[in-house]
């Protein structure tokens, strides 16, 4: 299983990462708002993350690690 990683005060809510997810389980997390005032992106089932890392590689800032 993979872990991925967001580092969400750098998040800015762009939302790349929720259409790049082929599983789909990216999101923004409409419960949480970082000091920039965005909602940042998070993994809904990270059990069923396999990976890819295209989330990563479509975030234009850098915020997201995925380690296998």
């Amino acid at each position: 299983m993979a872990k991925v990683t967001f580092r969400e005060e750098r998040c800015k809510g762009c939302g790349l990462c929720v259409g790049a997810c082929p599983k789909k389980i990216v999101a923004l997390d409409e419960t949480k708002l970082n000091q920039q005032g965005h909602h940042p992106a998070k993994v809904t089932e990270p059990e069923k993350c396999i990976g890819c890392a295209f989330c990563a590689t479509m975030c234009p800032d850098c915020v997201i690690t995925v380690e296998r």
